[in-house]
C-alpha cells in the first residue's frame, strides 16, 4: 500500500498562491545549436520551469570552453548539465574522458547540477573532491530500458548510487505495466522517511528522482509531486522529447495543476486501453481547480485491471472512470456494485469509499447516452410523435446497438428501460445473441445490419471503437444503409464528428455526438468523486474549449 509524504509549501512566483510541493519542474533543452538552446531556455522560463537540463549530447558542434560559458551566462534559470552517452540512451558516441571533462568544466563555470551515470559516478566524484563548489549538486543516474526491477533490487541500486557520494539519485526504468510505477513511489517515500520495510532497510535518506519510461509510466511524472520526488521533467513543446512519454511543461503545470499537488491530494483517473485519446483529464482537472477540490486526474493505461487495484490499494487512489475494454472486468474487482450497474453487467465508475476503503462500482454511461439521444429526438424533424405514456421518445422505436461490450450493455439496458425494442449487431454473432438474451432483444451479425427491414423512427447507436482516432476513416456501416434511420448516435468523441456521424448527417439523419454522452455521464461521476454538485455549465464550457 502506498502512503503520502510531507512537502514544504512554496510561493508560486507570479501566481499569488502557495505551491503545495517542493518538487522542481525541469525542462530538457535538446536543441542542436547553442543559439537555439539559449532561445529555448528563455521559452522554458516563460512557461514556468524551475530549471533546465542542458543536453550537451544533442549539440551538432560543441566548443567546450566557449559554449559552456555562453550557456551558463545566458541561462535565466538554474542549470543542470548532462552529456548522455549512447550506452545510457543519449546521443554522444566518442571519447569518455572528453565527455567527463566537459561536465567538470560546466561545474567550474557555475553549473547548479551535473548528471553522471552510475557506471562512471565514483570516478567522476573522486575527481572533483576538494574542487566541488558549494552550490553544485551531483545527480547520479541509472537507466533500465528493459524493465522495472523488484523493490529489493531497486533498493540495492539506490544504496549503491548513494555510496558513490551522490547528492541526488535518479532512477529511470521501463514500465511494462502501470503497476511497476508503484515500486518507484515506494522507494521515493522511503528515501524521505524510512518506512520500516525490510527490503529497503539499507537505503538511506536521499533526494530521489524516480521516473517510469513509456506511456504506462506517465503517472510517475505527475505524482512525483505527491510522493516527494526531487524533480520531474516536462518537455518544452510536443515533439521535443528526450525520454518516452514525457508530458509537456504546459500540461504539467496547467492541465495537471502540478504545483497544487500535495501529500493529501486524492488521485483519480481514467482506466482504459488505449487511453491517450481521452479528454477526461482536461475536464476533471480544470473543474477540480475551479471549485477548489484537492484532486488530480490522470490517464491510466491499464492492461490487467485486477492487478491494478491490488497494487494501488491505498486511500490516496480515490476514484476511477472505466473505459474500453475494462467495463465488464471492472465489475468483478468491486466490493459492492450499484443494482443498476449489476443489471447492466458493466461499470464505468468506481469510487473508493472513504469510510472503509472498499471499491463501489456504478454505471453512469446509460444515463448520459440515453439522455443525449432523447434530447436529440426532441429537436428532430423525424420525431413522428413517438412520445408515449412512458414519457420517453424512445418508447416503441427500434433501437439498434452496434457492439456487445460494456458500453453496448449500458445503452441496450437504458433503451429497453425506456420502452424501445432493442437489436444487438456485433461482428461476433454469439456475443450479440448473449447480450440480446440478457436485455430481451434480438441479435444479428454486423454483416447483416444493412439488410434489416426499415421502419419509421429507427435509431442506430455505435458503441464500438470503429472510427476512433487514429483510424478516423473507418465506419461500422455503409452510408447507403444509414438512410433508414431517424437518428444516429456514436459513443466516440475523438473525433467529435466521426465518419459515421458525418455520413449520417449527409443523408439528412439527426446525429448525436459521443461528446454529449461524455458530458452527461461525467456530471454524475464528478459528484461521486467529490461529494459536490456538478457545475454543469462549467463542464460544457470546458469541453467546448477543448473540442
Amino acid at each position: 500500500m502506498l502512503s503520502s509524504s510531507c512537502s514544504d509549501a512554496l510561493k508560486v512566483e507570479g501566481e499569488g498562491m502557495m505551491r503545495r510541493n517542493s518538487t522542481l519542474v525541469c525542462v530538457p533543452i535538446i536543441a542542436e545549436s547553442v543559439g537555439e538552446m539559449v532561445t529555448d531556455m528563455g521559452k522554458a522560463k516563460g512557461l514556468g520551469a524551475d530549471l533546465v537540463e542542458i543536453r550537451l549530447d544533442y549539440l551538432k558542434t560543441f566548443n567546450h570552453n566557449e559554449d559552456l560559458k555562453c550557456l551558463v551566462k545566458e541561462c535565466p534559470l538554474p542549470t543542470l548539465f548532462s552529456y548522455r552517452p549512447k550506452w545510457a540512451g543519449g546521443q554522444y558516441d566518442s571519447d569518455e574522458k572528453n565527455r567527463l571533462d566537459a561536465l567538470r568544466l560546466a561545474m567550474d563555470l557555475g553549473a547548479d547540477y551535473v548528471d553522471v551515470e552510475l557506471q562512471v559516478a565514483r570516478e567522476f566524484i573522486s575527481s572533483i573532491e576538494g574542487k566541488k563548489p558549494e552550490k553544485l549538486k551531483v545527480i547520479v543516474s541509472s537507466y533500465n530500458f528493459e524493465e522495472t526491477p523488484s523493490v529489493e533490487a531497486i533498493g540495492n541500486l539506490v544504496a549503491a548510487m548513494q555510496a558513490t557520494g551522490a547528492d541526488i539519485v535518479k532512477i529511470a526504468t521501463t514500465c511494462l505495466d502501470i503497476t511497476d510505477v508503484a515500486r518507484t513511489f515506494q522507494i521515493a517515500v522511503h528515501s524521505q522517511v524510512p518506512s520500516g520495510c525490510e527490503e529497503l532497510a539499507h537505503v538511506g535518506k536521499v533526494p530521489l528522482i524516480g521516473l517510469g519510461l513509456g506511456e504506462r509510466g506517465l503517472i510517475s511524472r505527475i505524482l512525483s509531486a505527491k510522493f516527494g520526488g526531487y524533480l520531474t521533467y516536462g518537455m518544452l513543446e510536443p515533439g521535443t522529447v528526450s525520454a518516452p512519454s514525457q508530458p509537456t511543461i504546459k500540461d504539467l503545470i496547467h492541465l495537471y495543476n502540478f504545483r497544487q499537488i500535495g501529500p493529501d491530494t486524492k488521485v483519480f483517473g481514467v482506466i482504459s486501453k488505449p487511453v491517450s485519446h481521452s479528454k477526461s483529464p482536461k475536464l476533471y482537472n480544470e473543474v477540480f481547480k475551479s471549485v477548489g477540490f484537492d484532486g488530480v486526474y490522470a490517464h491510466l493505461l491499464v492492461d490487467d485491471i485486477q492487478k491494478f487495484f491490488q497494487t494501488y490499494s491505498s486511500m490516496d487512489f480515490a476514484g476511477f472512470s472505466v473505459g474500453i475494454p475494462h467495463k465488464e472486468a471492472a465489475l468483478k474487482c468491486c466490493d459492492e456494485v450499484d443494482p443498476v450497474a449489476k443489471s447492466i453487467g458493466a461499470i464505468n465508475c468506481i469510487i473508493r469509499r472513504p469510510a472503509d476503503g472498499k471499491l463501489f462500482g456504478f454505471n453512469t454511461d446509460y444515463v448520459g447516452a440515453i439522455s443525449a439521444i432523447e434530447e436529440g429526438l426532441k429537436g428532430s424533424h423525424n420525431n413522428n410523435g413517438k412520445n408515449t405514456t412512458s414519457g420517453s421518445a424512445l418508447a416503441g422505436r427500434l433501437f439498434v446497438v452496434i457492439g456487445a461490450g460494456g458500453a453496448s450493455k449500458a445503452l441496450a439496458y437504458g433503451a429497453k428501460q425506456r420502452g424501445a425494442r432493442v437489436v444487438i449487431a456485433n461482428r461476433t454473432y454469439d456475443r450479440a445473441r448473449e447480450l440480446a438474451d440478457t436485455v430481451g432483444g434480438d441479435a444479428l451479425s454486423l454483416d447483416d445490419l444493412p439488410n434489416i427491414p426499415p421502419e419509421d423512427g429507427m435509431i442506430l447507436a455505435n458503441t464500438t471503437s470503429i472510427g476512433m482516432q487514429p483510424k478516423v476513416d473507418d465506419t461500422p456501416i455503409s452510408k447507403h444503409a444509414l438512410r433508414s434511420y431517424s437518428l444516429v448516435f456514436d459513443a466516440i468523441y475523438t473525433p467529435r464528428v466521426t465518419r459515421l456521424l458525418r455520413e449520417a448527417a449527409e443523408c439528412g439523419v439527426t446525429v448525436v455526438s459521443g461528446l454529449e454522452m461524455f458530458i452527461g455521464q461525467a456530471y454524475e461521476q464528478f459528484e461521486k468523486f467529490t461529494g459536490l454538485p456538478a457545475p454543469k455549465e462549467l463542464f460544457r464550457k470546458v469541453m467546448e474549449n477543448h473540442s
